[in-house]
């Protein structure tokens, strides 16, 4: 597995997430993101700091008028669905779900258009830098995501080169002890063995509903409960 490694850097004032970091640089956010396909992903945010910038951040991270994504001056349009996983005084856990996104300049949906396969991202926010570590399969088509990622970025982001390597530390070896409620975990390796993983997906939420004779919304937030289980026991140990 191969990783490319890049800054996003931020002006004050640019984005109102960043903001709290650039005002509080003792606070921290770690996020696990998994994208499937352009429309679709999934992202779990770890953040860290004193109490009043994890509230704020927290608070943004679930307001379904935050555009969390974007990185050019064109909105992202699609549906949000977020849940406060861990709610403490100096730190939380904030599971957010994306899909039918449309018109989105953000980094996930930008790299499926180049990169294929399976595509892992890890970001660490501190101060006025956001930290990206995509993990794939081949990057045959690095540079044309450099290009483009570097070309859209709006006024008051700049864009860091850092390095494209062989992937380094730990990946998914870190799921080994986590532990999914049996229906959860059933959706969840129905889903992995019928293609819904894949690029282009081999079936629909609605097809894995049919074959467990369960409604499509109880399906839907079961295969959401465990990949926020999964993404938590990962980020729980960086």
């Amino acid at each position: 597995m191969r990783e490319f490694v890049f800054e996003i850097r931020y002006d004050d004032g640019v984005d109102k997430l960043m903001d709290l970091f650039i005002e509080t640089p003792e606070a921290r956010s770690t996020t696990f993101l998994c994208s499937m396909g352009n429309a679709q992903l999934w992202r779990l945010d770890r953040i860290t700091g004193p109490t009043s910038v994890v509230e704020d951040a927290t608070a943004l991270l679930t307001d379904s008028e935050y555009d969390q994504l974007s990185i050019s001056d064109r909105t992202c349009g699609g549906r949000h669905y977020s849940d406060v996983l861990e709610a403490g005084s100096q730190r939380s856990l904030v599971y957010s779900y994306f899909e039918d996104l449309v018109h989105c300049d953000s980094v996930p949906t930008i790299t499926n258009r180049y990169i294929n396969g399976a595509l892992l991202f890890e970001i660490i926010r501190q101060k006025s830098t956001e930290r990206w570590r995509i993990l794939m399969e081949n990057d045959k088509k690095v540079g044309m995501l450099y290009d483009t990622l570097g070309g859209l970025l709006q006024e008051g982001l700049s864009f860091h080169f850092q390095h494209v390597n062989d992937a380094t530390g730990p990946i998914l070896t870190l799921f080994d002890s986590v532990t999914i409620q049996p229906e959860r975990s059933r959706v969840l390796e129905l889903a992995a063995e019928k293609g819904y993983y894949e690029t282009p997906r081999q079936t629909t939420l609605d097809e894995l509903a049919a074959e467990l004779d369960w409604p499509r919304s109880t399906v839907s937030y079961r295969l959401r409960k465990a990949e926020a289980s999964l993404v938590e026991a990962y980020i729980s140990t960086m």
